[in-house]
């Protein structure tokens, strides 16, 4: 071989290597963001299921047994007697 056989040759095996390394980093960056988009996923469905719930838990608080109890408890309302109501008229 000539000398620019041997260039070329050293060319080409750098090439190649560095192909390489190349191919080995994306796929090494491939399983971090897959890795990555799997939680993102998990997290997806937690927040899924916490909505769920939340959403629940307004529909049963919103009740008019749950709104009369907590206005009855919480702030100490009742219904008014006879001698309470005033009727205002124009």
């Amino acid at each position: 071989m000539s000398r620019t056989g041997y260039g070329l040759f050293g060319l080409l095996i750098a090439a190649v290597l560095a192909s390489a390394v190349a191919v080995v980093y994306s796929k090494y960056l491939s399983r971090k963001h897959f890795a990555a988009l799997q939680e993102l996923h998990a997290e997806q469905e937690r927040i899924a299921i916490e909505w769920g719930r939340l959403q629940l838990e307004e529909s049963t608080l919103a009740t008019h047994s749950e709104v009369e109890k907590r206005a009855r408890d919480g702030l100490k309302m009742h219904l008014p007697a006879v001698s309470e109501v005033v009727v205002i008229r124009r």
